[in-house]
């Protein structure tokens, strides 16, 4: 299953106030998806991230490695310019 660019804003479409929960927001949306196919993040085989700030890699980390359980997906992560949307980071996985 291939999930497409997911980012942090809630249902609202809002952004959480901290890169930590826009982070966790983002993962979340990935898991909303992956439930609604009967997954979950045991799953994920490649994940993907997007962020626009190469400074917060380690702030990103710190939430990814709580949310995927060892043995994690394979992961890229790419700093670009600017996403589409208003976020910091846009997270694509293919389960």
């Amino acid at each position: 299953m291939y999930i497409p660019g997911r980012g942090g804003e809630d249902a609202a479409g809002k952004i959480p106030a901290t890169f930590e929960a826009e982070v966790q927001q983002a993962l979340d949306n990935v898991g909303a998806i992956l439930k609604t196919a009967g997954m979950s993040s045991a799953d994920v085989v490649s994940v993907q991230v997007y962020l626009v700030n190469a400074d917060h890699f380690q702030r990103m980390n710190a939430v990814y490695t709580k949310y995927f359980q060892d043995p994690r997906p394979t992961r890229t992560t790419v700093v670009v310019a600017k996403l589409v949307g208003p976020g910091s980071i846009e997270i694509t996985a293919t389960a």
